[in-house]
């Protein structure tokens, strides 16, 4: 029994690590100064963050149609006999629901469409095991199973480097960004059942970085995100092997959709 895995562009997989492994990733948009454009793969994004930094408008961004979806569904069918989606967090963006509306059209297959309530790398790590069971021979059901699971083991904080990406996307308010930017507040968002919210609030970025590294706890693996300073992420990397020194870190990029909110200089890390 053969499983096709199909997830969204907010996992910013590698275009490589996509063909290897016959993985489907229908993307989301977005529109920016009047252009839309599909996003893309992880290696393809410091374009359009260097022109978000010297631009003075904001991107407004889509969920895949449920044509698009059922596009995918009826292609992958062609080669295999069920099908595992594990999306983006149907509290950050509609897609999950575009992904249950193409199944609807298609009501007598074998779909199965898990809400991660995650993103970035946190929906990667679920990716990854989804298919290492499916070439183990695991069916759709037992997949399902495992990744229901694991994903409420998913833990994920972002640091943006400035508020005001945050008072772009109406996420703070102008008064807010601007009193936060001038006593150098630095917010601890954290991605709890789904949701982005404001963990703690830290004066500074070196000790946002470190109380970051002090809420790091239990972890197995852990996946650095990053947009635009990566020579940060490796310094954040090496104050984190202080606490776990066995531990293995990669680092990461995180694209448009997300990435838009946070905002160039950003942070994050998922973990379990």
């Amino acid at each position: 029994m053969s499983v096709k895995i199909i997830t969204d562009s907010t996992a910013y997989l590698s275009k490589e690590y996509v063909e290897k492994e016959d993985i489907t990733v229908v993307p989301l948009h977005y529109m920016f100064d009047g252009v839309e454009y599909i996003e893309g793969f992880k290696g393809e994004f410091e374009q359009y963050f260097d022109k978000l930094q010297k631009s003075k408008s904001f991107p407004t961004t889509s969920q895949p149609s449920a044509g698009e979806f059922k596009e995918a569904y009826l292609k992958a069918f062609e080669k295999y006999d069920e099908i595992i989606v594990i999306v983006l967090s149907s509290k950050l963006s509609g897609t999950y629901n575009s992904a249950i509306a193409a199944k609807e059209l298609l009501e007598d297959r074998k779909i199965t469409i898990i809400d991660s309530l995650a993103t970035v790398a946190a929906l990667k790590f679920l990716i990854e095991d989804a298919v290492e069971l499916a070439k183990n021979g695991k069916n759709s059901d037992e997949i399902a199973s495992y990744i229901e699971e694991k994903k409420s083991k998913l833990k994920v904080l972002a640091l943006p480097d400035t508020l005001e990406y945050l008072k772009r996307g109406g996420r703070i308010s102008p008064l807010q960004a601007n009193i936060g930017n001038l006593i150098n507040i630095k917010p601890i968002i954290q991605l709890k059942d789904g949701e982005l919210t404001v963990l703690e609030k830290v004066r500074g970025k070196n000790n946002a970085l470190n109380r970051v590294v002090e809420l790091v706890e239990e972890a197995h693996r852990a996946t650095i995100c990053q947009i635009l300073c990566y020579e940060d992420a490796i310094k954040f990397k090496e104050l984190l092997q202080t606490k776990y020194p066995n531990l293995n870190i990669d680092i990461d990029e995180i694209g448009p959709v997300i990435g838009s909110h946070l905002g160039p200089k950003a942070m994050g890390i998922c973990w379990y």
